[in-house]
C-alpha cells in the first residue's frame, strides 16, 4: 500500500513539476567579482538545477551561501558582499503570475483592515495594491527590492550546522481549519509529501518516518520498524493509533545522523522552497549516507526545478549530486595571499575520475577539498613526504605545505593521469619521481610534460637532454637510483642534469636528484629493503618531538625540497596551470 501512495505522488507531482517548472526557476545567474586567475574578469554562473561550490577551509564557500541568502531576502549588494557582483532573475510568465499572486494572497485577521484594491501578499503580510505585484513578479529585474522583499525571501530556505538538528523537534498542529504553519504540520496533512520522505528515509535507515499526534495537538516524528497499514492508523488519537506510536522510535533518542539526515530530507520535502541553501550537509553524517543525501536533494532540485547552492568538503556528497544525474555547477573557490579565485569545473571530468577504479582507489576526489595536492609514485614515499610535512609545519611552517593532499598514484606512469585533470581544474598540484623517471620513453616521458602543461614545443629538446643523460648513466656504468644520483655524474652532465630538473621544477615536476627516496635523511643511516625502509625510517625520525633524537626541519636535503615545492605552489604566476 505504501508503495502505492508513493508511485502515485511522484507521478502527480510530476505533473504540476512540468506545469510550474519554468515558474519555479528564480535564479538566472550570478555575478561573481572573481574569476579563474587573480587578474580575470568575474565568473558568470549561469545557474542549474544544483550549484556546488567546493574548495580548501577558508576559501568563501560558506561566505558565498550567505550572500545569497542575504540578496534573496533584500534583492540589494552592500558592503558586506565580498564575492558576488550581481544577481539576476527570471521573469515569471504572465499567464503564471495570477497563479502565483492567488497562492501568495494572506486572509485579513480580525484587526487588520485592508484597503480597496489592496492585498495582504507573503509571509511578510505586506498590504500592497495587487498592480505592484504584477509589475516585480513579471519584472524582477528592474524591481529587485520588492521582489526578493515580498516573495523570494519567503521562497528561500537555508540550513547549516546550526540548526538542521532542530528540524526535528516537536512542533505544534495548529488549527486544521487554516494552512498548515510548520514543516510537520504541512507532511501531517499532505499524504504524498509524508509518503516521499517515508520513502528516502526507509531507504536511508530501513525504518518508517511517521508523524505522531498523540500528544495534545502537539506532533512529533517517530521511526517504526513496521509501516502503518493506513494514515488513519497513523494520524488519528484512538487505542490502536497510540499503541502504534508507543512502539515506534521518538526520534529525539536517535543519532545526530539520523536526525541531521531526517531534518534536511522533510525540510525540503515539506517547505518545497525555490532557493534552498545547504552548508556542509554532510556533518553528523556517515559517508555513505552523505552519498545518498547528495542524491535525493539532487534529484529533487531536478524534478521540481528549484535552485540549489551547497558548499560541501564531501567528495561522497558530490558524487550523490552527479550521479543524480540533474545538471550541476561545480565552482571551486579559492582564497590565498588575499586574492580569491573562481573556477567552474568540468562535471564530466570529474565523473570520468571515479570511473576510472585506480583513480577511485586513490581518493583523487578528495583533492577538490585541499589547496594542494602532492603525488607520489607509491604509498611509502606518500607517507614520508606527508610526515616531512607535518614536521616542517610544526618547526619551519615557511617551508611547510599547508591544507596539502598527498596522493599515492601506485607507480610513476599513473602520476600524470592524477595532476593532468586537477591542474585543469585549477587546482595547484605537482608531481615527484625519482629520477629514473629520465628512463621513460616515448609516451611514458611526455604524458609527464603534457599534463603539467609543459609548452608542446619545448618537448623535443627536453627529450633530448633526458636521453643523453640516460645513455651517460649507461656509459659510466651507474645506476642512477642506487649510485647518488646526479652526483654520479661528470661535472659537465651534472650541469646539465640540474639545469633539466630546474626547468622541469618551473612546472611542477619536481625530481629526486639524489635518486630515489630512499636516500633523504642519509645520516640517519636506514639502508633497508624497500619494503621494510619506511618503517626503519620513522623508528629513526622517533615520534616524540621531546625526545632529543627527534629528527627535525634542517636547512637541507628533503627539507628544502619540500620547501622547493611550497614555493612553486604558493606562486601565484606559477606555469603548468591552464588560463
Amino acid at each position: 500500500m505504501i508503495d502505492i501512495g508513493i508511485n502515485q505522488c511522484r507521478y502527480t507531482n510530476l505533473l504540476i513539476y512540468a506545469y510550474y517548472g519554468q515558474l519555479k526557476k528564480m535564479i538566472k545567474d550570478i555575478k561573481l567579482k572573481i574569476g579563474s586567475q587573480p587578474d580575470s574578469n568575474g565568473l558568470l554562473l549561469e545557474t542549474t538545477p544544483v550549484t556546488i561550490f567546493v574548495g580548501p577551509n577558508n576559501s568563501g564557500k560558506s561566505k558565498i551561501l550567505t550572500e545569497i541568502q542575504e540578496f534573496c531576502k533584500n534583492g540589494t549588494i552592500n558592503h558586506t558582499f565580498n564575492l558576488i557582483d550581481e544577481i539576476s532573475f527570471n521573469s515569471i510568465k504572465e499567464k503564471d503570475i495570477t497563479n502565483v499572486i492567488s497562492t501568495n494572497i494572506q486572509t485579513p485577521t480580525e484587526r487588520e483592515r485592508v484597503t480597496p484594491g489592496n492585498i495582504i501578499f507573503g509571509k511578510v503580510r505586506a498590504q500592497i495594491k495587487e498592480i505592484r505585484a504584477k509589475e516585480f513578479l513579471s519584472n524582477p529585474n528592474s524591481k529587485k527590492e520588492e521582489f526578493c522583499v515580498y516573495y523570494l525571501n519567503d521562497k528561500t530556505l537555508k540550513l547549516d550546522a546550526l540548526n538542521r538538528i532542530t528540524l526535528i523537534k516537536e512542533q505544534p498542529l495548529g488549527d486544521m481549519q487554516n494552512a498548515p504553519s510548520n514543516n510537520l504540520a504541512i507532511l501531517f496533512t499532505d499524504d504524498e509529501k509524508r509518503l516521499e520522505a517515508r520513502r528516502i528515509i526507509y531507504d536511508a535507515f530501513s525504518l518508517y518516518f511517521v508523524i505522531d499526534p498523540t500528544n495534545s495537538g502537539n506532533l512529533r516524528i517517530r521511526l517504526s520498524k513496521v509501516e502503518p497499514e493506513n494514515h488513519q492508523l497513523e494520524r488519528g488519537l484512538h487505542k490502536e493509533a497510540v499503541e502504534f506510536h508507543k512502539n515506534a522510535l521518538d526520534i529525539a533518542k536517535a543519532s545526530d545522523g539520523v536526525k541531521a539526515f531526517t531534518g534536511i530530507i522533510t525540510s525540503v520535502i515539506a517547505g518545497n522552497p525555490k532557493i534552498t541553501i545547504l552548508d556542509e550537509p554532510e556533518v553528523f553524517l556517515h559517508p555513505s549516507l552523505s552519498n545518498k543525501l547528495g542524491k535525493e536533494i539532487a534529484n529533487s532540485a531536478k524534478i521540481e526545478s528549484n535552485r540549489l547552492f551547497v558548499s560541501t568538503h564531501s567528495s561522497n556528497f558530490l558524487m550523490g549530486c552527479i550521479q543524480s544525474g540533474a545538471p550541476i555547477n561545480i565552482v571551486r573557490l579559492t582564497y590565498s595571499n588575499e586574492i580569491g579565485t573562481a573556477r567552474l569545473l568540468d562535471k564530466d571530468k570529474i565523473q570520468s575520475l571515479m570511473r576510472d577504479p585506480l583513480l577511485r582507489s586513490t581518493g583523487v576526489l578528495n583533492a577538490l577539498f585541499y589547496k594542494y595536492v602532492v603525488v607520489t609514485e607509491g604509498d611509502s614515499d606518500r607517507a614520508f613526504y606527508q610526515e616531512i610535512n607535518e614536521r616542517l609545519i610544526q618547526f619551519s611552517p615557511e617551508k611547510a605545505l599547508h591544507n596539502c593532499l598527498f596522493i599515492n598514484a601506485v607507480g610513476k606512469d599513473t602520476i600524470w593521469k592524477i595532476v593532468k585533470p586537477l591542474r585543469e581544474m585549477g587546482i595547484p598540484a605537482i608531481g615527484i619521481y625519482d629520477i629514473d623517471i629520465i628512463k621513460n620513453e616515448g609516451s611514458n616521458w611526455t604524458n609527464a610534460l603534457k599534463a603539467s602543461f609543459v609548452p608542446e614545443i619545448s618537448h623535443q629538446p627536453i627529450g633530448q637532454t633526458r636521453s643523453l643523460l640516460k645513455n651517460k648513466f649507461t656509459e659510466i656504468n651507474k645506476d642512477m637510483k642506487k649510485d647518488g644520483g646526479i652526483e654520479a655524474l661528470p661535472d659537465s652532465e651534472k650541469e646539465a642534469a640540474n639545469n633539466l630538473f630546474n626547468q622541469l621544477e618551473e612546472y611542477g615536476i619536481f625530481v629526486v636528484r639524489k635518486g630515489e627516496v630512499e636516500h633523504w635523511l642519509d645520516d640517519l643511516g636506514v639502508n633497508a629493503h624497500k619494503s621494510v625502509w619506511l618503517s626503519q625510517m620513522f623508528l629513526k625520525m622517533e615520534a616524540d618531538p621531546s625526545s632529543p633524537s627527534y629528527t627535525k626541519p634542517a636547512n637541507n636535503d628533503v627539507w628544502n625540497f619540500i620547501g622547493d615545492i611550497q614555493k612553486w605552489m604558493s606562486n601565484e604566476n606559477r606555469k603548468g596551470i591552464p588560463k
